[in-house]
Protein backbone atom coordinates (compact mmCIF):
# COMPACT_ATOMS: atom_id res chain seq x y z
CA UNK A 1 0.00 0.00 0.00
CA UNK A 2 2.85 2.40 0.84
CA UNK A 3 4.40 1.75 -2.56
CA UNK A 4 1.16 2.52 -4.42
CA UNK A 5 0.75 5.85 -2.57
CA UNK A 6 4.33 6.74 -3.44
CA UNK A 7 3.70 5.68 -7.05
CA UNK A 8 0.54 7.87 -7.27
CA UNK A 9 2.40 10.80 -5.70
CA UNK A 10 5.19 10.52 -8.31
CA UNK A 11 2.67 10.30 -11.17
CA UNK A 12 0.89 13.38 -9.79
CA UNK A 13 4.18 15.30 -9.72
CA UNK A 14 4.99 14.23 -13.31
CA UNK A 15 1.51 15.19 -14.54
CA UNK A 16 1.72 18.54 -12.76
CA UNK A 17 5.21 19.15 -14.16
CA UNK A 18 3.99 18.29 -17.67
CA UNK A 19 1.10 20.76 -17.31
CA UNK A 20 3.49 23.52 -16.33
CA UNK A 21 5.79 22.81 -19.27
CA UNK A 22 3.01 22.35 -21.86
CA UNK A 23 2.64 26.11 -22.48
CA UNK A 24 -0.33 28.34 -23.16
CA UNK A 25 -3.65 27.05 -24.46
CA UNK A 26 -3.93 27.34 -28.21
CA UNK A 27 -0.26 26.64 -28.79
CA UNK A 28 0.72 24.53 -31.78
CA UNK A 29 0.41 20.78 -31.40
CA UNK A 30 2.57 18.35 -33.30
CA UNK A 31 1.35 15.28 -35.09
CA UNK A 32 2.36 11.77 -34.14
CA UNK A 33 3.90 9.10 -36.35
CA UNK A 34 1.23 6.98 -37.99
CA UNK A 35 -0.69 6.29 -41.18
CA UNK A 36 -1.92 9.87 -40.86
CA UNK A 37 -0.73 12.67 -38.65
CA UNK A 38 -2.58 15.78 -37.49
CA UNK A 39 -1.12 18.97 -36.06
CA UNK A 40 -2.77 22.25 -35.18
CA UNK A 41 -1.69 25.89 -35.04
CA UNK A 42 -3.28 29.09 -33.78
CA UNK A 43 -3.43 32.00 -36.21
CA UNK A 44 -3.55 35.56 -34.90
CA UNK A 45 -3.83 38.70 -37.04
CA UNK A 46 -4.09 42.42 -36.38
CA UNK A 47 -3.92 45.55 -38.51
CA UNK A 48 -2.39 48.96 -37.91
CA UNK A 49 -4.46 52.16 -37.64
CA UNK A 50 -5.14 53.56 -41.09
CA UNK A 51 -7.14 56.41 -42.64
CA UNK A 52 -7.97 57.61 -46.14
CA UNK A 53 -9.53 60.75 -47.57
CA UNK A 54 -11.13 60.63 -51.03
CA UNK A 55 -13.72 62.45 -53.09
CA UNK A 56 -11.92 65.81 -53.06
CA UNK A 57 -12.36 68.16 -56.00
CA UNK A 58 -10.42 71.28 -56.99
CA UNK A 59 -12.06 74.59 -56.14
CA UNK A 60 -12.41 77.34 -58.75
CA UNK A 61 -13.79 80.78 -57.99
CA UNK A 62 -14.19 82.22 -61.48
CA UNK A 63 -15.26 85.85 -62.17
CA UNK A 64 -17.03 86.09 -58.81
CA UNK A 65 -18.70 89.31 -57.68
CA UNK A 66 -16.24 90.95 -55.24
CA UNK A 67 -19.19 92.54 -53.43
CA UNK A 68 -20.24 89.16 -52.00
CA UNK A 69 -18.21 86.50 -50.19
CA UNK A 70 -17.39 83.45 -52.27
CA UNK A 71 -17.89 80.00 -50.75
CA UNK A 72 -17.36 76.48 -52.07
CA UNK A 73 -18.68 73.54 -50.07
CA UNK A 74 -17.98 69.98 -51.12
CA UNK A 75 -18.74 66.60 -49.60
CA UNK A 76 -15.95 64.05 -49.39
CA UNK A 77 -15.13 60.70 -47.83
CA UNK A 78 -12.99 60.07 -44.75
CA UNK A 79 -12.49 56.47 -43.63
CA UNK A 80 -10.59 55.10 -40.68
CA UNK A 81 -10.34 51.59 -39.27
CA UNK A 82 -10.12 52.44 -35.58
CA UNK A 83 -12.72 50.96 -33.23
CA UNK A 84 -14.33 54.38 -32.77
CA UNK A 85 -13.93 55.45 -36.44
CA UNK A 86 -12.30 58.57 -34.96
CA UNK A 87 -9.90 60.89 -36.71
CA UNK A 88 -8.37 64.34 -36.69
CA UNK A 89 -8.05 66.64 -39.71
CA UNK A 90 -5.18 69.07 -40.22
CA UNK A 91 -5.20 71.60 -43.05
CA UNK A 92 -2.11 73.39 -44.34
CA UNK A 93 -1.99 76.01 -47.07
CA UNK A 94 0.77 76.74 -49.54
CA UNK A 95 1.36 80.27 -48.24
CA UNK A 96 4.19 81.39 -45.99
CA UNK A 97 4.36 79.15 -42.89
CA UNK A 98 1.45 77.11 -44.25
CA UNK A 99 -0.96 80.06 -44.48
CA UNK A 100 -4.24 79.69 -46.33
CA UNK A 101 -3.42 82.09 -49.18
CA UNK A 102 -3.84 82.25 -52.94
CA UNK A 103 -1.05 84.01 -54.79
CA UNK A 104 -0.01 85.46 -58.13
CA UNK A 105 3.60 86.60 -58.00
CA UNK A 106 3.83 89.13 -55.17
CA UNK A 107 0.05 89.41 -54.87
CA UNK A 108 -1.76 87.23 -52.35
CA UNK A 109 -5.20 86.90 -50.81
CA UNK A 110 -6.21 84.82 -47.76
CA UNK A 111 -9.00 82.26 -47.72
CA UNK A 112 -10.71 80.35 -44.94
CA UNK A 113 -11.15 76.61 -44.43
CA UNK A 114 -13.91 74.91 -42.46
CA UNK A 115 -14.59 71.22 -41.78
CA UNK A 116 -17.76 69.35 -40.80
CA UNK A 117 -17.84 65.65 -39.92
CA UNK A 118 -21.13 65.25 -41.78
CA UNK A 119 -21.93 65.47 -45.45
CA UNK A 120 -23.75 68.29 -47.29
CA UNK A 121 -22.78 71.10 -44.92
CA UNK A 122 -22.27 74.76 -45.96
CA UNK A 123 -20.48 75.69 -42.73
CA UNK A 124 -18.35 73.89 -40.20
CA UNK A 125 -15.57 74.36 -37.68
CA UNK A 126 -12.93 76.86 -38.80
CA UNK A 127 -9.49 75.33 -39.24
CA UNK A 128 -6.20 76.96 -38.35
CA UNK A 129 -3.25 76.01 -40.55
CA UNK A 130 -1.21 73.17 -39.08
CA UNK A 131 -3.53 72.67 -36.09
CA UNK A 132 -5.40 69.36 -35.90
CA UNK A 133 -9.15 69.39 -35.39
CA UNK A 134 -9.63 66.27 -33.25
CA UNK A 135 -12.69 64.35 -32.19
CA UNK A 136 -14.11 63.76 -35.66
CA UNK A 137 -15.97 60.51 -36.39
CA UNK A 138 -16.51 58.85 -39.76
CA UNK A 139 -19.47 56.80 -40.93
CA UNK A 140 -17.59 55.28 -43.91
CA UNK A 141 -17.64 51.51 -44.21
CA UNK A 142 -14.77 51.27 -46.71
CA UNK A 143 -11.78 53.47 -47.67
CA UNK A 144 -13.31 55.08 -50.78
CA UNK A 145 -17.00 55.20 -49.79
CA UNK A 146 -17.82 52.97 -52.75
CA UNK A 147 -20.91 51.81 -50.86
CA UNK A 148 -23.36 53.83 -48.80
CA UNK A 149 -22.58 56.28 -47.37
CA UNK A 150 -20.80 57.67 -50.42
CA UNK A 151 -19.68 60.81 -48.54
CA UNK A 152 -19.05 61.39 -44.84
CA UNK A 153 -17.81 64.95 -44.33
CA UNK A 154 -17.74 68.47 -45.74
CA UNK A 155 -14.91 70.82 -46.70
CA UNK A 156 -15.84 74.47 -46.99
CA UNK A 157 -13.46 77.02 -48.57
CA UNK A 158 -14.30 80.71 -48.59
CA UNK A 159 -12.97 84.15 -49.51
CA UNK A 160 -14.51 87.20 -47.84
CA UNK A 161 -15.81 90.14 -49.86
CA UNK A 162 -13.04 92.51 -48.58
CA UNK A 163 -10.39 89.96 -49.65
CA UNK A 164 -12.03 89.54 -53.06
CA UNK A 165 -12.03 93.33 -53.42
CA UNK A 166 -8.26 93.39 -52.83
CA UNK A 167 -7.71 91.13 -55.87
CA UNK A 168 -6.79 92.48 -59.30
CA UNK A 169 -9.48 91.76 -61.92
CA UNK A 170 -8.58 89.22 -64.60
CA UNK A 171 -5.65 87.86 -62.54
CA UNK A 172 -5.68 84.24 -61.43
CA UNK A 173 -4.56 83.55 -57.88
CA UNK A 174 -3.69 79.95 -56.98
CA UNK A 175 -2.72 77.93 -53.96
CA UNK A 176 -2.68 74.39 -52.64
CA UNK A 177 -4.56 73.13 -49.62
CA UNK A 178 -3.22 69.94 -48.01
CA UNK A 179 -5.55 67.90 -45.78
CA UNK A 180 -4.01 65.39 -43.37
CA UNK A 181 -6.30 62.79 -41.79
CA UNK A 182 -4.93 60.96 -38.75
CA UNK A 183 -6.78 57.99 -37.21
CA UNK A 184 -7.58 58.29 -33.52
Amino acid sequence: MGQSIEFLRRIGVMVLSGALIAGPAGAATQGTLGTTSTGTITITASVANRAQITGLTDVTFSAVDPGTAATNAQSDCVWTNTATKGYSITATGSGTSGAFTLANGGLSVPYSVQWAASTGQSSGTGLTSGTPLAGMTSTAVNPTCSTSPTTTSSLIVGITAPNLQSMTAGTSYTGTLTLLVTPQ
